[in-house]
């Protein structure tokens, strides 16, 4: 695995627990929605411009994301 990859998943495991924090959920459950709704494929997608931006402003915006695709948090 590529140092790129690691930072990629180490990331994306800090906005997971992020996120589930922020919407009161287990980081699991955060997982789970994230990919229902097409919030970890919009991060894989941007990652490039996301991880540029604060875990709060990135959690907001896959949050948007997920309801733009059906998701119901808020």
């Amino acid at each position: 695995m590529s140092r790129e990859e690691r930072n990629v998943i180490g990331y994306m495991v800090g906005l997971i627990s992020e996120f589930a924090n922020h919407y009161g959920i287990y980081p699991r459950q955060a997982y789970a929605y994230l990919k229902r709704f097409r919030g970890i494929e919009h991060l894989r997608e941007h990652y490039g411009v996301l991880h540029t931006q604060s875990f709060a402003d990135t959690a907001e915006a896959l949050a948007q994301v997920c309801r733009n695709n059906g998701g119901q948090l808020r």
